[in-house]
């Protein structure tokens, strides 16, 4: 006999978890299928753990604002410590052209109520130390951006997921839909067909493959992503710094200090590396460590505790996309969060949790017009 349920999630990462726990939370009966063996072990394990809310749209800034203030609250109010640090995050410009862009950039973010300033190199160096000054012109500041463990926060939610009644089912592949004008009638997997009144396609990576079993097209595509950690130090700087200046095989690098002492150090190739595959590779360290020790000397003695890859699911302007399309009317979509499903998830878990419940608000219109699944995919997110 097959259960119903009000709600089938199908994901248990970053967004996925969030999701089925307000989504319980609120009353309705959730199943979560997994294709992994337990919950975070997609991309969300692999997630550096950065979180902010200093974006270029109104969309991802305010669901990024309510991702940090749950984060930042999850101690107290949840019980568990995930590792939060207000540390901030912090853009160094070492030329004009960069420090013009980051400059306009912060007026935008300033008109959307964020907290951000710029610094001058000696501010700068004063919560850099160390930092190379040479050619510095400043750095954009956000204080109240900051970071966590992804590991920590996944298996958080899981365990109120399951106070809170969800069910979970690990190692299922979603094989296919049945659909009935227009509506899914039922999940199929590789273990048995499940029915529930919506739907929610938090897959990651195979959002797109999800999709198609729909009958949509989902332009989104994984990217891979090669990131470390060292060896836990006693810390000796503050923000998330990231170097936006294009390199030889990179387009920008990322590195920041977490609660335990360890750098975690990320970076963007280029040419992107389309695809999924998980195999990190010797090219990955000697050129990230080159570049991080041309603007931080002092990082030079770490030892590196290991690398991985992981994927972004990425879509053509960098933006998510989250909403319900004509071709499957229960099929919430929640997908393509470009890397930044980690400190998107809290706050996305919440808005997708309205739209199932039917009761978004005006604000959150608004937000999910960023998202807007038939938009032209025409613009970029700026920094994506």
């Amino acid at each position: 006999m097959n259960k119903i349920y009000d709600v089938i999630v199908i994901g248990a990462g970053s967004t996925g978890l969030p999701t089925a726990y307000n989504l319980a939370k609120a009353g309705l009966k959730v199943l979560v299928i997994e294709a992994e063996h337990s919950p975070g072990q997609g991309n969300n394990k692999k997630a550096i753990g950065g979180v902010r809310a200093t974006h270029s749209d109104f969309g991802k800034i305010n669901v990024c604002l309510r991702s940090i203030e749950i984060l930042k609250k999850w101690s107290e109010e949840m019980g568990e410590d995930i590792g939060w640090l207000s540390n901030g995050y912090s853009y160094p410009a070492y030329n004009e052209t960069d420090a013009k862009t980051l400059k306009d950039l912060m007026q935008v973010q300033l008109g959307f109520g964020l907290n951000i300033k710029w610094l001058n190199p000696d501010e700068y160096s004063d919560i850099v130390p160390g930092i190379w000054k040479e050619g510095l012109q400043g750095s954009t500041y956000s204080p109240e951006d900051g970071s966590c463990s992804s590991l920590l926060v996944s298996a958080a939610y899981f365990e109120h997921c399951k106070e809170e009644g969800v069910d979970f089912h690990f190692q299922e592949h979603i094989t296919g839909f049945n659909i009935v004008s227009s509506k899914i009638t039922k999940v199929i997997t590789d273990k048995g067909i499940y029915s529930s009144a919506k739907v929610v396609n938090a897959a990651g990576s195979y959002a797109r493959e999800v999709g198609q079993m729909a009958n949509l097209d989902l332009p989104v595509f994984p990217e891979n992503h090669e990131a470390g950690i060292t060896e836990p130090v006693e810390r000796f700087f503050g923000p998330m710094v990231i170097d936006m200046r294009v390199a030889p095989g990179s387009s920008n690098f990322y590195f920041y200090q977490n609660s335990e002492g360890q750098v975690v150090f990320c970076i963007t190739p280029e040419p992107p590396i389309s695809g999924i595959d998980t195999r990190s590779t010797s090219l990955f360290l000697p050129m990230c460590c080159k570049r991080m020790l041309t603007i931080y000397p002092r990082l030079r003695y770490l030892k590196v505790r290991r690398t991985w890859r992981g994927q972004y699911p990425m879509t053509p302007d960098g933006f998510p996309i989250v909403g319900i399309m004509d071709e499957a009317e229960n099929l919430i979509n929640a997908v393509g969060m470009c890397g930044q499903g980690f400190m998107l998830g809290p706050g996305m878990g919440e808005l997708v949790t309205r739209i199932c419940l039917e009761s978004t608000t005006e604000k959150d219109k608004e937000v999910l017009k960023s998202f807007d699944p038939y938009r032209q995919f025409t613009g970029q997110e700026a920094f994506k």
